[in-house]
């Protein structure tokens, strides 16, 4: 159990550098290669397509337990001390705010819609 909660919040860190990440490159203080580190990083982390899909065993999730948390801290080396201490209170402040549920059903919708257009894309592909 201890074993959980201490991944849980590696978790959170993880989600908290990202949105550090993203608001540092929102920053017109970020150099431009930090900057630019900084969206490749949180786009990334953030997006449902990866590197190695998730369902292939271990190596899945290899990429978001290795890649995710190296850029990162790469990105939080580049950035300027000034710059990371406006970031993580940005990131403070939005991790406090409740989290919309309609921008969540909206994300569902369109995965969903997108899902529907490959399935009848394959059965036309497979029907041919």
């Amino acid at each position: 159990m201890q074993f959980l909660r201490s991944l849980k919040a590696r978790a959170r860190e993880l989600k908290q550098f990202t949105l550090v990440a993203y608001y540092a490159a929102r920053d017109p203080r970020t150099p431009i290669v930090a900057r630019v580190l900084a969206l490749l990083v949180a786009a990334y982390a953030l997006s449902p397509i990866d590197l190695i899909p998730d369902f292939i065993p271990v190596l899945g999730y290899l990429d978001d337990i290795v890649l995710v948390p190296l850029g990162l801290a790469l990105v939080i080396r580049l950035l300027p001390d000034d710059v990371l201490a406006s970031a993580r209170q940005q990131a403070g402040r939005a991790a406090d705010r409740p989290t919309s549920k309609w921008a969540a059903g909206v994300i569902v919708v369109v995965w969903l819609l997108v899902l529907a257009w490959l399935g009848h894309w394959l059965v036309g592909a497979i029907g041919r």
